[in-house]
């Protein structure tokens, strides 16, 4: 079966998505479900943990957090993403991202094990998008009190990686270098 992704329409999702559902439009969406892997693994494979804990100013994120986040965000979308391609249509709630990177302890974890981590909850996610069907993609349910399609979770899932994929490019690895 081959799956055909078109972007979703402004509709599809809230507001504050769009950066995420710009970044995926600006590339083939499937195929960037895969090199984000690579990406993540070139980009910040190579450093030390301690490295790894380095944060750009006080109150910014480590970039274990900013990995641990990514995986956190990877569960929450690809399990709205489930409900919703399977036309569940109750209420599922938003999280306070902060309190989840605060409470989590990501600067303990081994930088290996927080990629790893992404390489296996994306591969699963692979697997799911792979085989759903045509008409659940157009699907709508609501998250975080707002409308969300399971296409438009497909398309956040991508640009929510390539968001903080550029940042560590731009604002982290500099300073490392």
């Amino acid at each position: 079966m081959t799956l055909t992704l078109t972007a979703p329409a402004p509709d599809e999702y809230a507001p504050f998505y769009a950066g995420y559902i710009q970044r995926a439009q600006a590339m083939d969406v499937l195929a960037a479900l895969p090199r984000q892997i690579e990406e993540i693994q070139f980009s910040i494979g190579h450093l030390t943990d301690e490295q790894a804990c380095f944060r750009p100013g006080p109150e910014e994120w480590s970039i274990k957090e900013v990995i641990g986040h990514i995986n956190d965000v990877e569960r929450v979308f690809s399990y709205r993403l489930l409900r919703i391609s399977r036309n569940d249509g109750t209420p599922l709630p938003g999280f306070e991202q902060n309190d989840f990177v605060r409470e989590a302890g990501f600067d303990d974890c081994d930088l290996s094990d927080l990629i790893q981590e992404f390489e296996h909850l994306r591969l699963a996610n692979i697997l799911r998008i792979n085989h759903i069907r045509e008409k659940a993609l157009a699907y709508r349910g609501t998250a975080s009190g707002s409308t969300v399609s399971a296409r438009a979770l497909v398309y956040m899932l991508v640009g929510h990686v390539e968001h903080h994929i550029a940042s560590l490019r731009e604002v982290y690895l500099p300073v490392l270098d």
